[in-house]
């Protein structure tokens, strides 16, 4: 009988290990699960996002639905800002896509302002890429739209209009769409844009 115990005791309950490890694997598969499910919701999101701010786009300049066409890419973006007396800022998130290739790339933003104001303030950005050389530019080293940046909407080195697109530097354009319609000055300055390494 003691030998009967003693074996009880150091072998009948390996099961207990078992089942904790067991339950270790599930919780740890259900969390990084979760996590995958939570990215994928937020890369519909943007994409969501992206494919509305261009229907709105369109609607207030339809040349530009054959400018986005015809381009080597686009990024779109979306911006929420708050600015309180000389200290604003602003963080949004889009997608930049390769006309070419069909590649999508998830993308940040972050925007720094200064100068006097209080509010909130959103707006929606829609990047178009000449080449694809400033497209790669824009994806894989970021983006600085630096504080002295001036622009507006003009033509470009060929003498064709880019419907309404405020040029930013050579074979790069930008509508800049808030609120109240589409921007023909550029306002959104001091801002950088960059990879998101979550999403992609």
């Amino acid at each position: 009988m003691k030998r009967t115990k003693h074996y009880a005791v150091k072998y009948g309950r390996p099961w207990k290990g078992l089942i904790l490890a067991v339950a270790i694997g599930i919780w740890l598969g259900g969390t990084a699960l979760a996590g995958k499910d939570s990215k994928d919701e937020e890369r519909a999101e943007i994409r969501s996002m992206a494919k509305e701010t261009l229907v709105q786009l369109y609607k207030v300049q339809p040349e530009a639905r054959k400018t986005v066409e015809n381009a080597a890419g686009y990024a779109v973006f979306t911006n929420f800002g708050l600015k309180i007396f000389l200290l604003g800022s602003g963080t949004g998130e889009g997608i930049a896509f390769n006309n070419k290739t069909k590649k999508e790339v998830f993308m940040k933003m972050l925007e720094i302002q200064g100068g006097w104001g209080l509010g909130i303030k959103k707006f929606r950005h829609v990047w178009i890429f000449g080449n694809q050389e400033v497209l790669s530019e824009f994806i894989n080293s970021g983006w600085e739209l630096g504080g002295q940046a001036t622009g507006a909407a003009q033509v470009d080195d060929k003498g064709a209009a880019v419907a309404g697109a405020i040029s930013v530097s050579p074979g790069v354009w930008l509508y800049q769409m808030t609120e109240d319609g589409l921007a023909l000055e550029l306002t959104a300055k001091g801002t950088k844009y960059y990879r998101d390494d979550d999403l992609n």
